[in-house]
């Protein structure tokens, strides 16, 4: 996908180029920033830094990757946390997109980031996070690559005490485990008669929502994925390259689908495609179900995805570190 969150060592990524969070000096220091150096090669790394001779803060400068995986080395210093008084965050945005302009200009089809500057430097990684997320956003619309943002935990990554806990709190209410639909399953009784009613009423709530013709539904039941979501690329006015880029989806696979009328995607894919047509809980599973699935309250990630849309939030990458954040999939392909 365009854009992915990873738990891993940096030094490991097998990436056309891999992101240095450095100082200006272009010198070895501590952190990540020490670890692509031994990784890479202390002494040729420093050497062909030396050569160059340093770096500003919010530029970008690229080596050889040495004994690295990756081809490149881009060294880019990250501001020092200040109170956000000194233009921090503009520096930190020039970061990342200076560190994509050369990539670019290197044919680079993939790199990796840390989350620059939030280390020795003390940027706060909620407001990092969000600086990295819309520089490398704004980036992939108007360019091809696919870009990793990694880090050693979850710990590392910022998600806001305020969305975790009303993610957590919805999950506490609404997600029912495998062992709780087994025991509702053999209930007898009014129980089940209740659980049905239920059900036929939620189902009965959608397709008054949706507002189809009994002709409309019954042509759509023969509507392969493909089929289904192009119909909705074109009732929400959208262009075909707008809706894949909303959905963290690389071109190829949009093509794919798009072409292959029996192609069935991941689950995970067919919801950002969802997400990016900003479409409503039953629109949601009108597209899954033409790939045979639907949102369950058995699936935390389903839950997840749940609260979001109901929330109206449709910001991909938010969705993503929340489910990074639960250890769940992330959205796109």
């Amino acid at each position: 996908m365009p854009l992915e969150m990873v738990r891993h060592d940096i030094t490991k990524m097998i990436v056309d180029a891999i992101v240095n969070a450095a100082n200006t000096a272009l010198s070895m220091g501590g952190g990540v920033c020490g670890a692509i150096f031994q990784a890479a090669g202390a002494r040729e790394l420093q050497q062909a830094c030396d050569q160059i001779g340093g770096c500003q803060t919010g530029e970008a400068v690229i080596t050889d990757g040495f004994n690295l995986d990756a081809k490149y080395i881009i060294h880019t210093p990250g501001p020092v946390w200040e109170g956000g008084t000194r233009q921090e965050d503009a520096l930190l945005m020039a970061c990342y997109l200076n560190s994509l302009e050369l990539a670019k200009n290197h044919q680079c089809e993939s790199i990796a980031f840390p989350l620059i500057s939030t280390g020795i430097y003390g940027y706060p990684k909620e407001q990092a996070l969000q600086i990295a997320v819309s520089a490398i956003s704004s980036f992939l619309l108007n360019h091809d690559m696919l870009v990793y943002l990694v880090v050693f935990d979850k710990r590392s990554f910022g998600l806001t005490k305020k969305l975790f806990s009303s993610i957590n709190e919805y999950i506490d209410e609404h997600y029912v485990d495998d062992a709780e639909i087994l025991f509702n399953r053999n209930r007898q009784g009014p129980f089940i008669l209740e659980e049905r009613q239920e059900v036929d009423i939620h189902q009965q709530d959608l397709f008054q929502e949706a507002e189809y013709s009994l002709v409309e539904l019954l042509d759509r039941l023969n509507e392969s994925f493909s089929d289904r979501l192009l119909r909705f690329i074109d009732e929400k006015g959208l262009t075909d390259v707008e809706t894949y880029k909303r959905a963290n989806i690389d071109r190829r696979l949009f093509s794919k689908i798009r072409n292959e009328a029996d192609y069935t995607p991941k689950k995970k894919t067919a919801v950002a495609f969802a997400i990016a047509l900003q479409l409503s809980l039953a629109e949601t599973n009108e597209l899954l179900e033409a790939a045979g699935y639907t949102l369950t309250r058995s699936s935390k990630f389903d839950v997840i995805i749940e609260f979001f849309v109901q929330q109206a939030n449709y910001n991909i990458h938010e969705i993503n570190g929340a489910l990074f954040a639960f250890d769940q999939p992330i959205l796109g392909a």
